[in-house]
């Protein structure tokens, strides 16, 4: 009698050991590849440090800011004199101050005297009455539009792809926005445009795609936080401030030349940012209730609008649960 196990058994766990061993190599290979191409991001992100450090630190840096501050009393008398155009543009605009629209319209209501229309898109709503410190109006001006910008270029990223993967001009893995994570959990590969192999971090995890975003955004983050001065060791000025710098690098157009144009512009931009940000609650909706991309679910409506119907006022019913969940989220802080 043997003791030994049927051939078979033993194939199969001679097999399963060889299985098991090839995918723990195949797993290190790929944790190897990744921590590789991390570090390879890392010091992608550390060049523009290193490269800003060694310009300031040079004689091209000095001549630079030699030159910069040579010309520094120019461009601040220049500035203050586009800001008092401004200023100007602000009074004589129907967008700023008293005579501004308000979000009530027509409708009598007693606004907070602290929103006195300097900001634009200030149309006295604060219900909440969360900006009766200036110094925290500021900041919260700041960051909306810091997210206005941001939803903006998200809704772009999100639309583009799914429009491009329609009209067949160029196929991805996933084009739907919030299919692409799901498809990164699944072990996908991204490639940018459809191209094969032409990915920075798209082959990797999501752990690690989020490690090299968070190392690529601590340079623009860390700039932000510095401030507009920050670029003067390379002999930059920039005329503006925190929320519209200005100068060749963030006006290349020129666009704040015509002071009252570009007044209108501030206002114009932060309605649209605003919009992009509602847009984005849609998104999350449409998806949560479709599971389809926000394209797609427009040429269904536009193909059969009646069947779309129900799924509308599903749409709406959210949209407003949501809504009104955040107004009683207000309404309580104010009363507490």
């Amino acid at each position: 009698m043997s003791l030994l196990p049927p051939p078979s058994l033993l194939h199969c766990r001679c097999g399963s050991r060889s299985l098991s061993g090839a995918r723990a190599t195949n797993a290190f290979s790929r944790f190897k590849a990744s921590w590789q191409e991390v570090a390879g991001v890392l010091v992608f992100s550390a060049i523009p440090f290193t490269a800003v450090k060694a310009i300031a630190n040079s004689s091209l840096g000095e001549a630079l800011q030699r030159r910069m501050e040579e010309k520094k009393k120019l461009y601040q008398d220049n500035s203050a004199k586009l800001k008092a155009l401004s200023d100007k543009a602000r009074k004589e605009s129907v967008w700023y101050g008293e005579g501004r629209p308000r979000w009530l319209g027509p409708i009598s209501y007693e606004y907070p005297a602290y929103l006195n229309g300097e900001l634009p898109g200030d149309y006295g709503f604060d219900i909440a009455g969360l900006s009766q410190d200036p110094v925290a109006l500021q900041k919260y001006f700041n960051f909306e539009v810091l997210h206005a910008r941001w939803a903006m270029l998200a809704a772009l990223g999100a639309l583009i792809p799914e429009i491009l993967d329609l009209t067949g001009a160029f196929h991805f893995v996933e084009p739907v926005w919030w299919r692409v994570g799901y498809s990164k959990l699944k072990g996908d590969t991204l490639d940018y445009l459809g191209i094969p192999g032409l990915h920075v971090a798209g082959s990797q995890g999501v752990v690690i795609i989020a490690i090299c975003q968070a190392l690529l955004m601590v340079g623009p983050e860390y700039a932000r936080y510095c401030g507009i001065e920050a670029l003067e060791p390379l002999g930059i000025y920039l005329p503006g401030d925190i929320n519209y710098p200005g100068g060749a690098l963030f006006d290349p157009l020129n666009l704040s030349s015509d002071p009252k144009a570009f007044e209108e512009l501030k206002v114009k931009e932060i309605k649209n940012g605003r919009l992009a940000m509602v847009a984005w609650l849609g998104f999350y909706t449409q998806a949560a209730l479709t599971g389809k991309g926000p394209v797609q679910n427009l040429l269904d409506h536009i193909a059969d609008p009646p069947q779309q119907s129900a799924l509308y006022l599903k749409i709406s019913v959210a949209h407003l649960y949501m809504i009104c969940t955040f107004g009683i989220y207000l309404i309580l802080k104010f009363i507490t």
